[in-house]
This record gives C-alpha cells, sequence and structure tokens, in this order.
C-alpha cells in the first residue's frame, strides 16, 4: 500500500504504509493534525459526513471480493480437470455415439470425479475468503469521537481521518491513530504481535527506528487499552489501516507449491504430445489402411490410453491415506495436497510464543544482587503474591507454584495480612505489609527493577545491608542487565522491616526500601521442541524462528531449544531491507525478531525466492500472513480461529514430535505419486513411439480399441495399489523437490526402451510365428496385448524404487496383491478360450516362453538403466 505527500516545495513522495506511519509519529502534533485537517477539538459532523463520502466506512476490506461464482468457476477451471473432461469427451464418443450399446458408466465416473476435485478446490477457496473475513469480526461496533466540540457515540464503521477519538480502559482501538494526550495508557497488541504483555503508549515522539508496533505515540486498529484514557487523532481507516493489510493478504489465491505446478506442468505436456500424436496416427492408418472410421476409432481409443486419468485418483487417494494416518495422531489435514509438501520441505520457519513455548510464564531464577541463587529472595516474593487480594497474575501464579517445592506455604500460618498497597501500570510494582505471630511487621514489595530501584535506600549484599551507592547500583544493574539479556523477564524484590503501627498505607510508605535480590521469569519451551527441531535437522529441514518479541528473549528460546543462531535480524532491518538483500541475509540467518506480521511474510516469501519449500508454524493473528505465504501452513488448536482458518495443518497436541511424522508421511507420499507420473509420462511417451511404428509397418491395427480400453482398465487397477506402497528409507530422510528436467529426462530414456521391446515383441509375433497378415491379425493383437499388460505391471516394480525390486526393496502388500491380481487376469485372457470375448485368440502356450524372455530382458535393461541413470543422471524416484 503506497501513500503519497507533498513537501514543502510541492514535490511529491510516495511512502509505504510503515514509513508513512514512523513518519507521522515523529512529525509534530500540531502538522499531523494540519495534514489532516483537523484539532484537538475534533470534526464537524459536516466535515465527518463529507469524509465519510470520501473513504468510505471504517471495515478492514481486501483487495478482491469473491463471489460464490466466480469461487465455482475457478474450481471448475484447472489442468486436472481439463484432463478429465477431455476423457470425459472421449468416452462419451467411444462409449455412447458410436457404439452398438450406449453405456454411459465410464463418462459418467469421470464426470464425477470432475465434481469432486471441483467442490475440493471450492471449500479450500472459500475457507481463505472466511479467515479474511475472519479479521472484520475482530473489531469493536461503537467507539467515542468529539463531534462539534461534543463527545458522542458512534458506530466505528463511521470513523474518519481526523476524528478525535476518547478512550478509556477496555475500548479497542477503532484505527491507526496518533495519541494526542495519554494518562497511564496500556494498550494491548497481542493482536499484531502475538505477545500477551501490554505496551505503554505515550503522547510523546519516541525512536522511529523501532518496530512499528513499538512506536509509543501510535496505536493500531485491533489493539486495546487495558488501563488507563487517552484522545487520539485518526490517521487511517479501513483498507488503509496497518490490521487491514493483513486481511488483504488473506484474500489473495495461495501460491501453487512447485509440486502443484510440476504436475500441472506434465499433465499439460501430456496433453499437448496427445493432441500432436493421435491425428498423426489417425492419418497414417487412414491412409495405409484405407479404413477411415476404424482409424478414428482406434486413434481415440488411443486417446484414452494415453491420457493420465489416474493421477487425480491415486493423489487423491494417496493423500487421503496420509490424511487419515495423521488424524490417528490428533493432527487435522485440512488442506489434503499440504501432506506431500511437507515432504518437500527443507525450512521450517516458526513463531516462539505457543508454537516452541508453553505460552505461559514459570520462574527461572531468583537470586541476590550478585546473581547469586537464594531462597529467602524466592520467600518474600511468595509472600508477596501469596498475601495480595487481588486478581493474581501469570507472574504471581509462577512465584507460588514454584515456592511449594520449598514447602513455603507451611509459613503461611506465621503471617498475617495487614494491608496492601495494590499494583498499577504508572509505578509498576505493588506491597503487602504483613505481621508475624510475634507482632513484628515487614513491607514487602515487588516491582519493575527501575521503578524499584527509585524506592530503594539501602542493599543486601552477602548478609550486609550497606547504603546503595554508585558501585551498589552498579552491581544491581550489572546483574539484571546480564540476565535481562539471556531473555528473562526480571523483577526487583525489596522489604523493609521499620513499618508504623497503622491499619492503612500508601505509596508514600514505600521508601527507603532495602533491596534484596531479583526474581527471574520465562516462557518456558515445549518439552518436545528441542527433540523436534533436532530430528528436522537430521531430516534437512533447518529450523527458523520469526517473531514480534524481543531478540533478547527469543534468543534464550533458541539456545533452549538447539536453534543455532550466529546472527539475528530485527524488524527494523528487515525494513530497509530491498526484496534482494532480504533473500540473501535469509540465506543463514535463523533468527528474525521484533517483526510485524508483513515482515514475516517477507521472509516467508524471500526464503521462496531463494528456492526453498518453506512451511511455517504459528497460533495468532500476526501469524496469518506468513501462514498463508507459506507452502505449508501449521496451527495448534489453541491458536485463534483466523489462524486456524488460514493453516493447512492442525496439531490438537503439543506434542511437537508429530511434526517429524508429518514430514516422513509426506515424503513417502510425495514418492508414491511420483512413481505414478514417471510410470505414466514415459510409459505413455513409448507407447506413442511404438503405435506410430506399428501405423507405419502394420498391414491391420496392432490393437484393437476393446482391447486399449481393457488394457487401460488393468492398468488402472494394478497402480491403484501404489496408494499404499512402502518407500525406501535412504528417500525419505531428506527433503524431495519436484524436478521437470529430470522427470523429461526419465521420460526420454525409459519411453524409447520401452518401445524397443515392444518393436522386439512384434518381430517375434511376426516372424517367429507368423501373425503378418489379415487373417492372423487378432493374434498378433492377443500377443501384443498380453505383452503390453505384463510388461507394463512389471514397471511398476521397477520403477518404484531406485534398488533391486523384491530383494532391496519390497512392495506393499496391497500393490503386490493389484499386480499379481492384473497380471493373472491378462493370461487367462490372453491363454484361454476367454480371449474370444474381446476378439481376440487363445495364444499357444509356448508363447510364455517369448514372454519370459522378453520381460526378463526387459528387466535386466531397466536395473542397467537405472544405475547408469542414478550416477550420472540424478535420483531415481
Amino acid at each position: 500500500m503506497k501513500f503519497l505527500k507533498k513537501n514543502q516545495n510541492n514535490q511529491t513522495y510516495t511512502y509505504t504504509q510503515e514509513q508513512n506511519l514512523r513518519r507521522l509519529s515523529t512529525d509534530s502534533l500540531d502538522d499531523v493534525l494540519r495534514e489532516f485537517g483537523s484539532t484537538a477539538q475534533g470534526l464537524t459532523a459536516e466535515e465527518a459526513k463529507t469524509r465519510l463520502e470520501e473513504h468510505g466506512p471504517n471495515i478492514a476490506k481486501t483487495k478482491k471480493q469473491h463471489t460464490v461464482i466466480s469461487r465455482i468457476i475457478e474450481a471448475l477451471v484447472n489442468p486436472f480437470n481439463i484432463i478429465l473432461l477431455i476423457i470425459a469427451i472421449v468416452t462419451y464418443i467411444t462409449d455412447v455415439v458410436i457404439a452398438d450399446t450406449a453405456d454411459y458408466a465410464t463418462t459418467l465416473i469421470v464426470l464425477l470425479m470432475v465434481f469432486l476435485s471441483s467442490v475440493v478446490a471450492f471449500i479450500q477457496s472459500r475457507n481463505s475468503d472466511k479467515a479474511a473475513e475472519g479479521l472484520k469480526q475482530m473489531v469493536a461496533n461503537k467507539t467515542d469521537v468529539i463531534r462539534d466540540g461534543k463527545l458522542v457515540e458512534i458506530n466505528i464503521a463511521d470513523v474518519v481521518p481526523g476524528d478525535v477519538i476518547k478512550f478509556s480502559a477496555g475500548d479497542m482501538i477503532p484505527a491507526d491513530v496518533r495519541f494526542i494526550s495519554t494518562k497511564d495508557t496500556f494498550v494491548s497488541q497481542a493482536a499484531l504481535t502475538g505477545e500477551s504483555a501490554p505496551v505503554e503508549k505515550f503522547d510523546t515522539s519516541g525512536d522511529p527506528d523501532v518496530a512499528l508496533t513499538d512506536l509509543v505515540n501510535i496505536g493500531m486498529m485491533g489493539t486495546d487499552l487495558v488501563s488507563g484514557t487517552a484522545i487520539a487523532v485518526v490517521l487511517y481507516t479501513g483498507q488503509d489501516t496497518f490490521f487491514s493489510s493483513i486481511a488483504t493478504s488473506l484474500s489473495g489465491e495461495k501460491a501453487q507449491t512447485s509440486f502443484e505446478r510440476g504436475v500441472a506442468s506434465v499433465s499439460a505436456m501430456l496433453i499437448k504430445m496427445m493432441l500432436i500424436i493421435i491425428p498423426v496416427i489417425f492419418l497414417i492408418n487412414g491412409i495405409i489402411k484405407g479404413d477411415w472410421f476404424s482409424a478414428l476409432l482406434f486413434s481415440v481409443s488411443i486417446a484414452v490410453g494415453l491420457t493420465p486419468e489416474m493421477l487425480p485418483v491415486i493423489m487423491t487417494s494417496t493423500l487421503a491415506r496420509g490424511a487419515l494416518a495423521m488424524s490417528k495422531r490428533n493432527v487435522i489435514v485440512r488442506t489434503l495436497g499440504s501432506i506431500q509438501t511437507f515432504g518437500e520441505m527443507d525450512i521450517l520457519c516458526t513463531d516462539k510464543t505457543g508454537t516452541l513455548t508453553e505460552d505461559k510464564i514459570v520462574l527461572e531464577k531468583y537470586m541476590d544482587l550478585t546473581g547469586q541463587d537464594d531462597t529467602r529472595v524466592l520467600r518474600h516474593a511468595y509472600l508477596n503474591s501469596y498475601f495480595q487480594t487481588g486478581l493474581k497474575n501469570l507472574i504471581d501464579i509462577a512465584i507460588i507454584n514454584r515456592a511449594e517445592k520449598y514447602n513455603f506455604p507451611e509459613i503461611i500460618e506465621n503471617y498475617t495480612r495487614i494491608d496492601e498497597v495494590p499494583f498499577d501500570f504508572s509505578r509498576r510494582r505493588m506491597s503487602v505489609i504483613l505481621e508475624d505471630k510475634t507482632g513484628k511487621r515487614q513491607l514487602i514489595t515487588k516491582g519493575a527493577v527501575e521503578e524499584m530501584l527509585a524506592i530503594c535506600s539501602f542493599v543486601e549484599i552477602a548478609g550486609q545491608v550497606r547504603t546503595i551507592g554508585e558501585d551498589e547500583r552498579k552491581l544491581a544493574m550489572t546483574t539484571y542487565e546480564k540476565y535481562n539479556n539471556t531473555g528473562l523477564r526480571m523483577l526487583a524484590v525489596a522489604q523493609k522491616n521499620e513499618v508504623p503501627d497503622e491499619e492503612h498505607f500508601t505509596i508514600a510508605d514505600e521508601s527507603n526500601m532495602v533491596l534484596i535480590g531479583f526474581v527471574g521469569f520465562l516462557d518456558p519451551p515445549k518439552e518436545s521442541a528441542r527433540g523436534a527441531v533436532e530430528i528436522l535437522r537430521e531430516h534437512g529441514v533447518r529450523t527458523v524462528v520469526l517473531t514480534g518479541d524481543s531478540e533478547g528473549v527469543a534468543l534464550k528460546v533458541c539456545e533452549k531449544v538447539g536453534i543455532d543462531v550466529q546472527t539475528y535480524v530485527l524488524g527494523t532491518d528487515v525494513e530497509q531491507m530491498s526484496d534482494l538483500e532480504l533473500k540473501e541475509v535469509a540465506q543463514h540467518c535463523n533468527l528474525f525478531s521484533k517483526l510485524s506480521p508483513m515482515q514475516k511474510k517477507r521472509v516467508v516469501s524471500a526464503l521462496q525466492e531463494d528456492g526453498h519449500t518453506v512451511g511455517y508454524m504459528g497460533d495468532g493473528i500476526n501469524d496469518t500472513p506468513a501462514l498463508r505465504q507459506s507452502d505449508v501452513g501449521i496451527s495448534v488448536d489453541s491458536a485463534v480461529d483466523i489462524a486456524k482458518e488460514t493453516a493447512d495443518i492442525i496439531l490438537l497436541e503439543k506434542d511437537l514430535m508429530v511434526l517429524e511424522e508429518g514430514v516422513l508421511l509426506g515424503r513417502r507420499t510425495f514418492g508414491n505419486i511420483m512413481k505414478y507420473i514417471k510410470m505414466a509420462a514415459s510409459g505413455n511417451f513409448g507407447n506413442m513411439i511404438a503405435v506410430v511404428i506399428a501405423s507405419i509397418f502394420l498391414p491391420f491395427l496392432p490393437m484393437l480399441p476393446v482391447h486399449i480400453l481393457t488394457q487401460n482398465l488393468l492398468n488402472d487397477f494394478a497402480q491403484m495399489g501404489l496408494a499404499f506402497d512402502n518407500m525406501d528409507e535412504d528417500f525419505v530422510q531428506k527433503p524431495q523437490k519436484w524436478d521437470v528436467k529430470s522427470l523429461k529426462s526419465f521420460m526420454w530414456i525409459m519411453g524409447p526402451l520401452s518401445s524397443i521391446f515392444d518393436v522386439l515383441c512384434y518381430i517375434i509375433l511376426w516372424f517367429e510365428f507368423g501373425y503378418n497378415s489379415m487373417t492372423t491379425a487378432p493374434y498378433f493383437q492377443t500377443g501384443w496385448f498380453l505383452f503390453g499388460t505384463l510388461s507394463q505391471i512389471l514397471i511398476i516394480h521397477m520403477i518404484r524404487t531406485g534398488k533391486m525390486p523384491f530383494v532391496h526393496s519390497k512392495p506393499a502388500p496391497a500393490l503386490l496383491f493389484s499386480t499379481l491380481l492384473v497380471g493373472i487376469v491378462a493370461l487367462i485372457i490372453g491363454l484361454t478360450p476367454l480371449a474370444t470375448v474381446l476378439d481376440l485368440k487363445q495364444m499357444p502356450l509356448h508363447y510364455l516362453f517369448w514372454l519370459c524372455i522378453l520381460l526378463t530382458l526387459y528387466s535386466l535393461s531397466v536395473q542397467i538403466i537405472k544405475k547408469i541413470y542414478q550416477k550420472h543422471i540424478g535420483p531415481w524416484i
């Protein structure tokens, strides 16, 4: 999103959305009000009406609004459906138009496949629309603005740039604003950053080079005030807001993965080959044989045989089987195609909070001012947290939980609470006044370090209390900064024994305190995080952390989960980088911190531009642009609804080790689909060559249409077992990527090889058996039917592994059963009187001898080619 602004010399400058917000955060308040044609007293009702007509309603919009009809059309038009529709047309011609008895079964089945694939695509596209629409529901309905000098309540849709809004605790910020005045204003930005801790906002300018969400005088749509009051002027509304940019990022179509692009390109290539070869076959047979109707029927049948109609079926069944396996591990697969993308993934980008970590606070350290563990500090912190009567926050709960391990709860009966001074965001500390059974009183305070130092006159070091001097203050700050820089959230603990004999206490009593130490808190990594990162690394998947949190906290988490961080990049750095510079940095950087949602998306995109298949794991609204951009989006059951709507895969449990299963399963799925694609591409190419040769040299058709269709049906059934096949272990140990160049090489080598043995079969049938006339044509057709069917079964087992089949790599029982059954059926058809049912002839038994020789030589040739191919060209699958 771009914005234009003219300077004093009337020159026009173009700003990006983030640059513009930074500029407005540093401009003087008078300049900002002047730019938006407003004052601290707000707009008039007439001005607001005019601006509403100019800017439109204050609603987060997407770039493109999709209707149900447009989504249906998009779902219908894709390469897979084009293939299936061509098949439907062909089968309608052969089975209905020119058939003696009309048979609609095949055509209806193919059209059903088109319907089902379209329904799946339609549902997925509507899910993305729902994710974008869901963001609109994140904004409140009403807000208070100053119009005509009076405070009025209006619908947030009617807020316009220049409006002055008055906020109080609990209000949601309905637009991008610049604060005019603040008082103890703390804003929750969890919707944008994923971090639950509120941040304080001011009416003064701060550092413009911090993360966008850290601009101290800027509030953004979708965030809300948790305490204090504020007055702000509206900068941007509706689709011009930063929040709306997230919705816009969700509205576009998710980019195709390399696998999807590869499958589409192969499908298109096979269709082009079919459209070129079929007319050639038709003309050759019509001219040479003189029977144009038979030539047409034969050509149409060849078209059916050359079309990879089983590709959608095998893909769907293989992916569905993977989804079922994942569901048994409490993993929901929302997008079937994402399973095989898991197999391609070589980089997993992940948010920190709630994904690598538990999204809860635990007490990690309790220490004196020198950094040494000190249970006395923990005991005082525990008494403070236990006796405070307000709502216990996550920090209090963490202290109480840790103290239970030291039996501190047993000392509670020794104390009575006299009074307390509650926590507030302005002083950022809280105190309790306790009295023991001897009547001795003490005041215990815990809070933010700088605010605590302001009320402490003494420190306690090694049991000695002394006045705070420069050395003592330096020691305290050194210890604090040391642990704060490791990612711990540090609070100071202080106490004093000279407490007046009164019943009520105030903030004024928080003085002349003795600083005794610190407590440090951490959002701990999930127990399975380190193991998951390690196992993914072993499988060739690099983990990159993209977080909105500070670099110190993120570094600590990376260290604990085993992510090697040599350097890190901040969101402010990312904003200054070009796409090319970011791509170069992302090659070796494993930690990006203080990122905005769109910066996370940019990093994912940069990695993809560098040729990586990128997964992203996140659970917040701030993660949705990156989830959408990634090749496979992963979320968790506790994630916000929009993140789950955007994700492809949802983990129902906290165990991240399931990621390993997803990766391995994805690679097995990828491999089994690739087996079929390589068989289809090379087999169809070889069949084209063989049919052209046969059409030129034979005085009759090498097979009748009914033979081709029957053989095609048998081969399809045999290949169905591929969905359940095993994959070699060395294949699943590393990321697998689609390689169109390798596929073409495979097709150009294996296609002609199969044609060579088809021609050898022709020669044997022609010369050895004498099937070289029109009267013996049925025998020739039967012989080629048998060889073609059995060689296709054989090639399934030869292509399915780069090793020696059956010896070093065993097929799955389902594949073994399907191929064995088809082989038996083919032999029964060709070697028994049942052959006449298909206008074939029963072959003599000694033809089996020649079949065995041909199939053995074919197997040996493939195995030799396989070794040469893997040595000089690349992986077999």
